[in-house]
Parts: C-alpha cells; sequence; structure tokens
C-alpha cells in the first residue's frame, strides 16, 4: 500500500501499523482545553492574516508588519462577531468576562467571511481607557483548497498549523488539567465541590482543591500548579464518610 502526497484525505485516515485508533483526528480524544493527542485550539492561532493569537485567549501574542502595534492587545471582535462574553458565578452573581473557545467563537466568521476582510476590534490593556481599535484583517481559509475536487478538503491549511503546532501546547505534567478542569466547565476527573449542603443563604461546599475545610464558600481553586506538581501527593485529600482522610 502506498499514499501519494497530493492524496492528503487519504493521509488523513491512513493508520500506521503499530498505532492505536486515537491516533486517527475522527476518534482522538481531542476537547479543545486542550485534549490528550492534539490542541485544536491551535489551528485557529492565525486565522487573521498579520497577528497571531493566544490559544486559548483573545490576546496578541505577535503580530507583523504595519499591525506590529496589536502586539499585547486583546482581540474582542471579528466581523462584529463577539469574542468574549459575561459569566456568571454558580450563585447567579456577575463573574466578569470570559473569552469563549475559538471553536464558538469564529466559526461563522470562516463560514461567511473565508478569504474576506473583516473589522476586528481590538482593546489596548495598557490603555484601558482609550477607544477600542478597529483594524481590517483577512480570514484564511481553514482548509487546503483541491483544484481536481473544486473546492476545500479535511486537510487544514498550512499557513495556520506548522508542524508540531497541533501539539504543543498539550498540558504536562496531568496537574494542568487537574488543576483547572472542573465539571462546571466539562466531565473532570475530580468533583467541584464535596460535602455540599443547602442553606437559607444559598448553596455551600468545599471546594475540592481549598486548603481548609472551613468556611464552605464557592471559589476558585486555592492550591496553584506548582504546588500541585511539587507535592501533590500530601495536599491532594480523599473524602471518607463526609470528611478528609487523617
Amino acid at each position: 500500500m502506498s499514499i501519494e502526497p497530493s492524496n492528503l484525505t487519504a493521509q488523513l485516515h491512513h493508520r500506521a501499523a503499530g498505532n492505536p485508533p486515537s491516533t486517527l483526528p475522527g476518534s482522538a480524544i481531542s476537547n479543545c482545553y486542550p485534549g490528550l493527542e492534539f490542541d485544536f485550539r491551535n489551528v485557529w492561532r492565525r486565522l487573521l492574516e498579520g497577528i497571531v493569537l493566544h490559544e486559548a485567549r483573545g490576546f496578541v501574542v505577535s503580530a507583523e508588519g504595519e499591525h506590529e502595534r496589536l502586539a499585547g492587545r486583546y482581540l474582542i471582535s471579528v466581523a462584529d462577531f463577539p469574542t468574549r462574553m459575561a459569566v456568571r458565578n454558580p450563585d447567579g452573581t456577575y463573574g466578569g468576562l470570559a473569552f469563549m473557545e475559538w471553536s464558538n467563537a469564529l466559526a461563522d466568521v470562516v463560514a461567511q467571511h473565508s478569504g474576506e476582510l473583516v473589522p476586528c476590534a481590538f482593546f489596548d490593556p495598557q490603555n484601558p481607557d482609550a477607544e477600542l481599535e478597529i483594524v481590517e484583517l483577512r480570514v484564511r481559509p481553514m482548509f487546503v483548497s483541491s483544484e481536481a475536487g473544486g473546492g476545500p478538503t479535511a486537510a487544514i491549511a498550512e499557513e495556520l498549523a506548522q508542524p508540531g503546532e497541533l501539539t504543543q501546547s498539550l498540558c504536562s505534567p496531568w496537574q494542568n488539567d487537574y488543576q483547572e478542569c472542573g465539571c462546571y466547565y466539562w466531565a473532570a476527573s475530580r468533583p467541584d465541590y464535596v460535602n455540599v449542603d443547602q442553606t437559607a443563604a444559598g448553596t455551600t461546599g468545599n471546594n475540592w482543591l481549598a486548603r481548609s475545610r472551613e468556611p464552605k464558600v464557592y471559589d476558585v481553586p486555592e492550591l496553584t500548579h506548582e504546588e500541585l506538581f511539587r507535592e501533590w501527593e500530601t495536599l491532594l485529600r480523599f473524602i471518607v464518610g463526609g470528611r478528609d482522610a487523617d
């Protein structure tokens, strides 16, 4: 069996001898923040010509040419589609603004404006009171176009993801995802809260990564990545019979 280099679709579906099924894009465990085999968020980083975005938020990592001034700013909308939204805390209070995953924020942009110039709004954190700057940037096509097929293929365009970039932001070691992934975002490998009670003041509980079990509140994890890297076996505890193991 041989694969011609020009047959990009066949390359995508080729399973090399000895590799498990999860090495194929169609069956890989690849949730986008990030996955286990590859981090698909990286495909969106170079979607707009002239700038490179952070894989998880609208921060402009670098920019080139006439757009160099945009480095260090935040992209908050593309073609009038917002890239961030207001979020609510578990108790319903306002929790600030959070960037959406690129596949949610920019899917319609790709579908409607591929190859076109679109207005992009940028926020400068160094001058928070300044007006947003609107810059027109071209949307790169996401997939390689086939002359034979007369349209896009399933292969990702090289301008969007260079070799190695789909895996460059995978979590290593495992403590990254353990600290960041919670069930209020997607199914995680640990609880968010334990010892949960319903009180007159509302729902309270112990955060799984809290330093102390009192008071019971809803709060962000207190244990840092570095602490989990260095001493997870002493910091992470089990709940047995409603209490921490001694």
